[in-house]
């Protein structure tokens, strides 16, 4: 190997780790919707040029979670609120329809890696550890999802569970990080369904769960002034 592939794999590394502790950052509202993102002050923090730096941020820009001004200012993305509602329809069909599906088509294994994931959802909500609680939230839909077979779905609902990060941040922020447990149960309720194959008991479910937290958020941002029109 010679000298400029090295260094071009520890810029690589480098800008994969400034991309990771920036995202993780924006997703968990560290980052704050509208904040100004500065080169020179990531290249100071991180001890690297600008140049991983950079590239950690057009990485961020094509997932749409930071945007470039005119006056080439850079600054985290916004939360669209005036097209929430077209988000909170995506993301409640897709729990419906992944979790329908995972009934009608799911393995043993897959059962197996659901209840595995709900219990760590568990303990994240028994430690009152948000970001726990977002990861494992994330992962056991997902394995509802995969469960369910369609690889178009998954993708998708991986995207919108990416997206709602920062919004689920902020739900799990109104109970001041002590979910109900009856959120916990109706996890296990889903379970029982998909186990029992039962489709449609399975979409009901679904569209309860995701209904609560559509409408807690909308309480909360609504409540807080986040939003003047009616979602």
């Amino acid at each position: 190997m010679n000298e400029t592939d090295g260094n071009d794999r520890k810029r690589g590394s480098g800008a994969r780790h400034v991309y990771d502790e920036l995202r993780d950052e924006i997703l968990n509202l560290i980052l704050a919707p509208g904040s100004a993102i500065d080169e020179v002050q990531l290249a100071e923090r991180f001890g690297m040029s600008r140049t991983p730096i950079r590239e950690a941020l057009v990485r961020l820009a094509g997932e749409g979670l930071i945007e470039s001004l005119p006056n080439r200012t850079t600054m985290v993305a916004p939360i669209d609120f005036l097209n929430m509602h077209h988000y909170f329809d995506a993301l409640t069909l897709m729990y419906r329809a992944t979790t329908r599906l995972a009934a009608q088509h799911h393995k043993a294994e897959d059962l197996q890696r659901i209840r595995a994931l709900q219990g760590e959802f568990s303990q994240a909500v028994v430690a009152q550890d948000a970001r726990a609680m977002i990861a494992t939230n994330a992962a056991f839909h997902l394995s509802i999802a995969e469960a369910g077979g369609n690889t178009y779905f998954t993708s998708l609902f991986r995207r919108l569970l990416d997206e709602g990060r920062r919004l689920l941040r902020l739900y799990y922020q109104s109970y001041q990080d002590r979910l109900p447990s009856r959120f916990v149960d109706e996890h296990d309720e889903m379970i029982a369904a998909i186990a029992g194959r039962d489709m449609d008991l399975a979409d009901r479910l679904a569209h309860s769960h995701a209904q609560q937290i559509v409408e807690q958020v909308r309480r909360l941002l609504t409540a807080q002034g986040r939003l003047e029109i009616e979602l």
